[in-house]
């Protein structure tokens, strides 16, 4: 089942009013260490990624220095991460390409993001809204994934056919913030292994509530 868009518009207010502060939790200076940064968040918190890109950053702080960067040396900074020989491959390519093929500049159009290594839509979606303030589309990851399902904002278990179907419920106005949104609800409230549902400020809109 499906929300219509006058139940969801009294989703999306009572989740401004809760978390009027939603927004992203990687640190980063620049749209280049936000990507190299949700690139590391896969199957990993971003408080770890945090840790590990301050230290990162440090010794890497430009596309060029990471591009030629050791990946051993790599391998052991972003060890925590998980899959770090995955990651590390994709971050020193991904370094390599922005110094070779954008001037070393991190592209601004979706597509030539999709084109980097370790780079889905989550991803670009991310540095396009977070790291220039353009926004094409809604990131998908975990939380969002989670909470559409439950929300019912989407009977999808895809990440691209649920940004489709959020992208057509959700005012383009609140594309970039209704990410964060549910993030920070998905953190707090509505976590994967026990929601609570006693406490949420969704339980009378939400489809799932005291089921899940």
């Amino acid at each position: 089942m499906t929300v219509n868009r006058d139940r969801f518009a009294e989703i999306l207010n009572a989740l401004k009013t809760e978390y009027p502060n939603a927004r992203i939790k990687l640190k980063f200076n620049n749209p280049f260490q936000l990507l190299i940064a949700t690139i590391l968040s896969a199957q990993c918190t971003d408080d770890q990624v945090n840790k590990v890109t301050e230290v990162l950053f440090k010794k890497y702080p430009t596309p060029a220095e990471l591009a030629s960067a050791d990946i051993t040396e790599l391998e052991e900074i972003i060890h925590s991460t998980g899959f770090y020989k995955n990651k590390a491959r994709n971050i020193k390519k991904a370094a390599q390409l922005i110094v070779d093929k954008f001037n070393g500049d991190t592209p601004k159009r979706m597509e030539d993001l999709l084109s980097l290594p370790g780079v889905a839509r989550k991803t670009a979606n991310i540095v396009l809204t977070d790291g220039y303030g353009i926004v094409e589309g809604i990131a998908v990851d975990t939380h969002v994934r989670r909470l559409s399902k439950r929300l019912g904002l989407s009977e999808s278990d895809d990440p691209e056919k649920i940004e489709q179907d959020l992208m057509k419920l959700v005012p383009r106005s609140d594309w970039g913030v209704i990410a964060h949104l549910l993030q920070a609800h998905g953190r707090s409230i509505c976590t994967a292994r026990k929601p609570d549902c006693n406490n949420c400020v969704l339980n009378k809109l939400c489809p799932s509530a005291f089921k899940v």
